[in-house]
């Protein structure tokens, strides 16, 4: 017997393309139904449902019954973690057409990476909060600066709640399209979660592209420093 993890047996899970593309579409981090995630793999329910049955299984999705809806989502951040990295490792998609085209430049500029803001935007607001030193770069993570927990307060964020959990409280993720690092961890999930509450990003359905709203523009730029308009130019 082979005393290593069984490696291949995950690896079976993800080599399916129909798989893969649920994976992905779960990435966003919000719940899906089996015909929303059939709608946006282009497969029949039937297809969909065998699929997510055997990512159930193989402990990389997880299914909750809402009403009459069965919701899935990715199993937990590990996971989300994981196909993180293998997406830093897969050649590009082709670009067949301007919806393509269109696609691809707004996932760059702001997506959700499960429960935390990515992209463009995610990697420059890990840069502001850096240079303002409400989060430190430290052995290769990132450890509050000495001001972050009364600034991230007056943010709306409860650090002292988010570190007596599990999780840890922020950490580097490295950007797929940026090459850098945006802030995951709970803090980086509390930051995105106010940000929609306030409404400065929206989720649109069934992607894991954000919009950044007016407002949200306003708020970046009073908050952080952070000009977009700059950025897209740059860009």
């Amino acid at each position: 017997m082979n005393p290593e993890p069984d490696l291949a047996a995950v690896a079976s899970l993800m080599a399916d393309r129909h798989r893969a593309q649920i994976l992905l579409a779960l990435l966003g981090g919000a719940p899906q139904s089996g015909s929303a995630l059939a709608e946006a793999t282009g497969i029949s329910r039937a297809l969909a449902s065998a699929h997510l049955k055997k990512l159930v299984a193989g402990g990389l999705v997880t299914a909750e019954r809402t009403g009459r809806h069965q919701l899935y989502s990715i199993a937990s951040e590990p996971v989300a973690d994981a196909l993180e990295t293998l997406i830093l490792l897969a050649p590009a998609g082709q670009v067949r057409s301007l919806k393509d085209s269109v696609r691809a430049r707004d996932l760059r500029w702001a997506r959700m990476c499960y429960d935390h803001l990515a992209g463009a935007v995610g990697v420059a607001v890990a840069d502001a909060l850096t240079e303002r030193d409400l989060i430190r770069e430290h052995d290769g993570g990132y450890q509050l600066g000495p001001s972050g927990i009364a600034d991230f307060g007056e943010f709306g964020i409860n650090v002292g709640e988010l570190q007596q959990r599990s999780r840890p409280l922020a950490r580097p993720c490295v950007d797929w399209s940026e090459r850098r690092n945006h802030l995951a961890g709970s803090l980086g999930a509390a930051v995105t979660t106010t940000m929609i509450s306030q409404d400065w990003l929206r989720r649109r359905d069934r992607t894991r592209i954000v919009t950044i709203t007016e407002a949200g523009e306003a708020g970046l730029r009073s908050w952080l420093g952070l000009d977009l308009t700059a950025l897209r130019a740059a860009g």
